[in-house]
């Protein structure tokens, strides 16, 4: 019997693994199946772009993966029995359905994350997800010049939100609302860049300006002062599929599954978390923080692991670290910032026109390494020599 691998969610994480898996394993031995609620890829990294009017490739999951032998369902995840090893899923038709799997890759990332602000979800806009983006350049465009637009939350998504509006938009007021001082976790050379940046587009900065509550026409902040907002677009951090929190994993009280050093859950070893969804710890035992840097070793990791388990390979150990964090600050500039292994600024960093072309090519390499999942892999596929059982404990498929 063919050994049943699913991978739910087709993000940077999911896709990459699932091609992966298909490259190192034989097809005659291992079905492949990728869950899916949308026929394309969504490259999460450049929705600040979509939200400002810029229109995006297409990448049709259907080429992507065509020849691989991974099969793609086109379905909503909506339970996950990990017990049972079924995943209940249902399609745009309305159509529920279980499916069985030997090996879980669980995939399903992150969205945006109100943190249960009074407000926020009928009120502020987000650009976590390709409709969150629409939605928001839909409502840009209806903008008159001279309207003021806040952006909440002065993190990576937030800056590069802010720098590309107010660079397609120079006609709106542009303003940044952050918790603490802008770029504080940046070197100071990338801070003075970042200051500078902001100023040369007439961003107005709100530092120490915890906001409280969303209105339709401004927000509220910590110390009762308001910030007037034709538009709002929240930034504050991502919350993770609460899919997982419904199962018997072990998880966070975020709901990030607990996994080892080989992604692989510690309470259910037929099922691997990866990216946003995993609680993964990297160098100086310090979790990883969600992003797509993060995601990506994760799934390459997750996917080894399999491929070596079920063909007595040997276990791979990848180190999970940093390198540096790559902003884009609108099409004309950007800053790299270079950071220890654990993610930590150090003096050096990229800046300018320069750093902007980095950027672009960094963005680019994730779409491609998604898109060709299997290059820079020996085409020789091995065969699964175990078999977990079927039926049976959890404790079994570790066997």
């Amino acid at each position: 019997m063919q050994h049943r691998i699913v991978v739910l969610g087709a993000g940077y994480t999911g896709a990459i693994a699932a091609g992966r898996l298909a490259k190192r394993l034989h097809r005659a031995d291992v079905g492949i199946t990728l869950v899916n609620a949308e026929p394309d890829f969504v490259e999460r990294v450049r929705m600040h772009q979509l939200a400002v009017g810029q229109d995006l490739k297409p990448r049709p999951f259907s080429e992507m993966f065509a020849g691989t032998g991974v099969e793609l369902r086109l379905a909503k995840v909506t339970g996950v029995d990990v017990d049972g090893r079924t995943v209940a899923v249902t399609d745009a038709s309305g159509t529920e359905e279980l499916v069985p799997y030997d090996t879980l890759v669980y995939a399903l990332g992150s969205g945006w994350n109100d943190h249960g602000v009074p407000g926020t979800a009928e009120h502020a806009h987000e650009i976590a997800s390709r409709p969150g983006a629409l939605r928001l350049r839909e409502r840009l465009a209806r903008l008159d010049a001279g309207q003021p637009v806040v952006v909440v939350g002065g993190g990576l998504t937030g800056v590069e939100a802010a720098t590309e509006i107010a660079e397609a938009r120079p006609d709106l007021d542009v303003a940044l609302a952050a918790r603490g001082p802008l770029g504080d976790w940046l070197s100071p050379k990338g801070t003075r860049h970042l200051r500078k940046v902001f100023g040369r587009l007439g961003i107005t900065v709100h530092e120490h300006a915890a906001v409280t509550a969303v209105a339709a026409d401004h927000v509220t902040t910590a110390d009762g002062g308001t910030i007037p907002a034709a538009v709002t677009v929240w930034t504050t951090g991502f919350a993770v599929h609460p899919i997982a929190r419904a199962t018997t994993l072990e998880a966070t009280d975020t709901g990030q599954i607990v996994v080892d050093g080989t992604m692989r859950s510690v309470s259910h070893p037929d099922v691997y978390a990866i990216g946003d969804a995993a609680l993964a710890m990297g160098p100086g035992d310090k979790p990883l923080r969600m992003s797509c840097a993060s995601g990506t070793p994760t799934a390459w990791q997750a996917a080894d692991a399999i491929a070596a388990r079920l063909t007595g390979g040997k276990l791979p150990n990848a180190p999970l670290r940093y390198f540096n964090q790559c902003i884009s600050l609108g099409r004309k500039e950007g800053l790299i910032q270079y950071v220890t292994a654990d993610d930590r600024a150090v003096r050096a960093a990229l800046t300018g026109r320069l750093a902007a072309a980095y950027k672009e090519l960094v963005c680019k390499g994730a779409a491609w390494g998604v898109a060709n999942p299997t290059m820079g892999i020996p085409a020789r596929r091995r065969r699964v020599v175990a078999q977990p059982a079927r039926t049976g404990s959890t404790a079994e498929a570790s066997a």
